[in-house]
């Protein structure tokens, strides 16, 4: 959900990085350097994920997969996503450059919210990989991650002036597909790590905990 340079106004760009940096700055201290090589996968991730996009009025329709960053990196997920927007603008021209702060606003912060929700649901599922709940739980934190992004894309755009609505309207309609793919795709990639690597995933679903619970048959 890229935007391009010389839509935003001011006040809009100058808030937006500003409480960019803010997350980015929060995920900065909480992140350990041993997870340094986990958040530096992912934000691999994010990076080739992202590299094959549609444009969609002033911005772009593309997979991203926040929702599973969110979920196992938390607030890391901003410096992460940061350093992919980066790439994306400098080697293919992506967006713009002045709006990185946004557009990382954008995409990290309803990953942080989804992660959060998601990592205290999937605790009272039990973790187990091929539970219905699990399942559910990871399409909702892709789909939502999506959709809630979509939707400040939507506000950045129609804060900046009223001839943008008809476009934020355009971007809503057109995550609407992406929504359904995120949601699959992270559905699918959840139940991939908690059976192979099910310590990738934080706060008190370490590997103990989730081998102790029952597999199902």
């Amino acid at each position: 959900m890229h935007i391009v340079d010389g839509v935003l106004s001011a006040p809009v760009l100058i808030g937006g990085s500003l409480l960019a940096l803010a997350g980015i700055a929060r995920g900065l201290h909480e992140l350990d350097p041993e997870s340094i090589p986990q958040v530096g996968l992912f934000s691999a991730v994010f990076f080739l994920a992202s590299l094959i996009h549609v444009p969609v009025g002033l911005s772009s329709a593309h997979l991203m997969l926040t929702g599973l960053l969110g979920l196992l990196l938390g607030w890391a997920a901003f410096p992460a996503i940061l350093v992919g927007l980066v790439l994306q603008a400098v080697f293919f021209g992506f967006g713009g450059v002045t709006v990185i702060g946004v557009t990382t606003l954008n995409l990290a912060l309803p990953a942080v919210v989804m992660g959060v929700l998601g990592r205290h649901l999937l605790w009272r599922f039990g973790g187990s990989p091929r539970s219905l709940g699990v399942l559910s739980l990871g399409f909702l934190v892709g789909a939502l991650s999506i959709g809630l992004s979509a939707g400040l894309v939507a506000i950045v755009l129609a804060l900046s002036g009223s001839e943008y609505r008809v476009a934020a309207t355009v971007v809503m309609i057109g995550q609407l597909p992406v929504m359904v793919v995120e949601g699959l795709i992270t559905a699918a990639a959840l139940r991939l790590i908690l059976t192979v690597r099910p310590e990738l995933v934080p706060v008190g679903l370490g590997t103990d905990a989730l081998r102790e619970q029952p597999q199902e048959a």
